[in-house]
């Protein structure tokens, strides 16, 4: 292996990329495909700095949170809406799949709590998306979670994405939770 900017086979120097003196590239790899890889990371914005105001813990939820606005809650369901702002786009002008994970994760935990006591805490096992179609800048998204199963320790939740224009579903994601007893430390 070779590190990206001594190698003479690598695309691109340290002054391009600021992790590429630390990358490194097998012999085996041929430089257009190296260059191409580059080039899909610059594109999408992966090796830009994080801005300050970005660089602080959890900001992630604010970018979720200035966008989802809820509609309805029942026991075992809540709807949202979703604005597809600038912020949650990727590089391709859809919504972000780690927008879409985050937005799930906050309504499956809102709606299995409608379901959950407050003496235990929820603990996220498990967490699967189905990306369907893209949910494109400025569209409106109904978000809609159910509560499939819960029992004494593990609960369920269903969070489906739909553009509300189309109706057209655009992610479909199922949360597993465990429920634990809240600690006494």
């Amino acid at each position: 292996m070779a590190t990206a900017g001594k190698n003479p086979t690598t695309a691109g120097t340290a002054g391009e990329n600021p992790t590429a003196a630390a990358t490194k590239v097998s012999e085996d790899i041929p430089p257009e495909y190296y260059e191409a890889i580059a080039g899909f990371f610059n594109h999408v914005g992966a090796a830009k700095p994080i801005k300050p105001q970005h660089d602080v813990k959890d900001s992630f939820s604010n970018l979720v949170g200035g966008v989802l606005k809820v509609i309805s809650i029942e026991r075992g369901k809540i709807s949202c809406l979703l604005n597809v702002k600038a912020p949650i786009l990727n590089g391709y002008g859809g919504m972000h799949g780690g927008a879409v994970g985050a937005v799930a994760e906050r309504v499956a935990i809102a709606c299995a709590r409608t379901v959950v006591g407050e003496d235990k805490d929820l603990f996220l096992g498990e967490l699967s998306v189905s990306y369907l179609s893209a949910a494109p800048h400025n569209a409106e998204v109904v978000i809609d979670g159910n509560v499939v199963r819960s029992g004494r320790n593990l609960t369920v939740v269903a969070v489906n994405f739909r553009l509300k224009e189309s109706g057209r579903l655009a992610f479909m994601t199922r949360a597993t939770f465990y429920n634990m007893p809240v600690s006494s430390l």
